[in-house]
């Protein structure tokens, strides 16, 4: 069975989306805007988070009221570019931990080399949602998930800004149990694997590295 994809068309993210995909975005605009709409994304996939209720006193009564199980929540960056989204869903969620997983595409290959690894302890008892702002050809989102499930977290969810016919595709057929949100479902990649329209690299719009 086909994993799902649940594409966020909701204005608000569509319009800092079109503003970003620029050529004449400034670095320092595209990172804001990055940290917006990563917060905006985050209400979605949050959307069936657990939670639990407590004991609260309000002026008028004693109650009992759900907050976030945010310890159960570990947002994992792929690094660098994914640390743009990881910012955004943090000032959402500060409770919750994070991982790092560093990759790099080699430029002849396209294979994804993991070069950094670190999440929590007890994966088991939580929820990852994984972030990188575009799922390209997918061998890095790929990658990733391979190693994340190693320490066998309870749920995963990928997060990206962008997508392609070509990464969804690739991206399913290793891991169909993992659901994608993504902004938009973009028309195809080029033949240097860029993502068409696409914004460009995400980590060099988000650095100023070029």
């Amino acid at each position: 069975m086909p994993g799902k994809v649940h594409v966020i068309d909701h204005p608000l993210v569509q319009h800092k989306l079109t503003l970003m995909r620029s050529k004449e975005t400034s670095t320092s605009t595209f990172r804001n805007l990055l940290r917006e709409i990563s917060m905006l994304l985050a209400y979605e996939v949050c959307r069936d988070l657990p939670t639990t209720k407590i004991k609260i006193d309000t002026p008028i009564a004693t109650t009992y009221a759900p907050v976030l199980d945010g310890k159960k929540t570990v947002l994992i960056s792929i690094l660098r570019a994914g640390n743009g989204i990881l910012d955004g869903m943090l000032d959402i969620l500060p409770s919750a931990r994070v991982g790092h997983i560093g990759l790099y595409r080699d430029p002849k290959t396209l294979v994804a080399v993991e070069y950094y690894y670190k999440v929590p302890d007890n994966m088991g008892d939580r929820d990852a949602i994984v972030v990188d702002p575009m799922l390209a050809t997918g061998n890095s989102a790929v990658a990733a998930i391979d190693r994340l499930k190693e320490s066998g977290p309870r749920s995963i969810k990928f997060v990206c800004l962008l997508t392609c016919p070509e990464g969804i595709r690739v991206f399913h057929a290793t891991h169909p149990d993992v659901p994608i949100y993504t902004a938009a479902v973009d028309d195809a990649l080029n033949e240097k694997s860029y993502i068409v329209p696409g914004l460009g690299d995400a980590g060099d719009r988000l650095f100023g590295t070029k």
